[in-house]
């Protein structure tokens, strides 16, 4: 199969390597890369692939841990597999697992579309162009949340096949029309593909329910959809992202920054845990930040006063809303959101 890469500029390719090349560590597996990979296994039944995604985002190790025991065990996947590997040098940056992406380079994650004008557009296209040549069963792509949180899927189609993936891994999974040029979007292109948000970077579940639920994925004879299948998932829809205006500043402490358009506590994750009534306060606010919010959602309509106001210089939603993805890291919140939410207006 190592006529499918074309831009191995981009993208090593790797078929059924010996293992114990990858050294003892995670560490030294990412230095065994050196950059963006696939690793391509053969099966006990090659009728038919099934592919994994993961590290797209450098800070995210669940994933990475998870395919990385994986390969060490030698274990046979039921069918043939294709692994795909992306921001290996971003995850390699010292300390491990502490960059996103590399400075000055874009979000990987959101370069599944054209243009593919820069190196991360190209690594994105040199993936789907070998996606598109295998033409996997379907595919998954493992992220740990921006903050600790519990674990849920992520998809653009909400479909019997989508939700039996996604119960492999977690019991909630959210449904959105918001195109960001991730990689999960390409089940726009008839390949069912799932975003499994594991949970926080940081949270010990989040390797467990990366580990179990790919075995569980690659080990099945069956992951799609049964006529007979009952799969106890909870769907919601469309969520909002609440970010700030022009790369705002967001500061965490237990007392507001002058220069921060919102400052949040610094255990903000746990508002990922269950809802966020409207009598608790999420942040302090500027005196012009409320101003500086925005929440436009996948129809392209500002909703920021349905579901936010300001009172006494503190930030408070109007209606209880569920919220996902909330970060304690003050550089995603101001380069890509505070966090998802879902509510009632």
């Amino acid at each position: 199969m190592s006529n499918l890469i074309s831009q191995a500029l981009y993208l090593n390719y790797l078929e059924n390597p010996n293992p114990d090349d990858f050294g003892a560590s995670v560490a030294s597996f990412l230095h065994y890369l050196q950059k963006a990979t696939a690793i391509f296994l053969t099966g006990e039944d090659s009728s038919k692939t099934r592919a994994v995604c993961t590290l797209l985002h450098g800070n995210e190790p669940s994933g990475i841990q998870a395919v990385f025991d994986y390969l060490k065990a030698k274990t046979t996947p039921r069918f043939d597999t294709l692994f795909i590997i992306g921001s290996v040098q971003a995850a390699s940056t010292n300390p491990l697992f502490s960059q996103r992406m590399l400075a000055g380079k874009r979000d990987l994650n959101r370069c599944f579309r054209a243009p593919y004008y820069d190196q991360q557009g190209q690594i994105a296209k040199a993936i789907l162009d070998l996606l598109k040549e295998v033409k996997p069963e379907c595919l998954i792509d493992i992220h740990n949340t921006s903050g600790s949180g519990p674990s849920f899927g992520v998809a653009i189609t909400e479909d019997a096949n989508h939700i039996a993936i996604t119960s492999l891994f977690t019991n909630d999974l959210i449904v959105t029309d918001l195109r960001l040029g991730a990689l999960m979007e390409q089940s726009e292109e008839n390949m069912i593909t799932v975003t499994i948000e594991c949970g926080g970077a940081q949270d010990r579940s989040s390797q467990i329910i990366a580990h179990e639920g790919l075995h569980r994925y690659l080990s099945a004879e069956r992951v799609m959809a049964d006529v007979n299948g009952q799969y106890p998932i909870n769907i919601f829809h469309n969520p909002i992202r609440l970010e700030t205006k022009n790369q705002g500043e967001v500061a965490y402490a237990e007392a507001p920054y002058d220069d921060a358009v919102i400052t949040l506590p610094e255990q903000a994750y746990k508002f990922n845990y269950g809802m966020l009534t409207s009598d608790e306060f999420i942040g302090y606010l500027n005196p012009n930040g409320f101003a500086q919010l925005t929440a436009i959602d996948h129809l392209g309509n500002e909703r920021l006063d349905e579901f936010f106001e300001m009172r006494e210089g503190k930030l408070f939603c109007r209606h209880p809303i569920k919220v996902f993805m909330m970060t304690t890291n003050p550089f995603i919140a101001k380069t890509d959101c505070l966090f998802y939410f879902i509510g009632n207006s």
